[in-house]
């Protein structure tokens, strides 16, 4: 959607600027038809992050560089569209 509405781009990236941007940005995407409330926006990147950590062979024993978080990885995904 923020690829077809440069309106809706800017107002996601004007929620970063709020006291709590991950709240402004669940209120903001539930507004716009996509309901997700900020335990669920944290609890996706913590369940990714530990399902990274455990397999059948042990995993890791400790979180590696460069993991993101869903939040993270979501502006990252809207600067590219801005640079694309």
């Amino acid at each position: 959607m923020a690829k077809a509405d440069p309106a809706l781009l800017a107002a996601l990236e004007a929620t970063r600027k709020e006291a709590d941007p991950a709240l402004a940005l669940c209120t903001l995407a539930t507004e716009k038809g996509f309901p997700i409330t900020v335990g669920e926006l944290f609890g996706e990147g913590e369940e990714y992050t530990s399902n990274l950590l455990k397999s059948c062979n042990g995993g890791a024993s400790y979180p590696l560089d460069g993991w993101e978080d869903a939040y993270d990885l979501f502006f990252a995904s809207l600067d590219a569209l801005k640079n694309a």
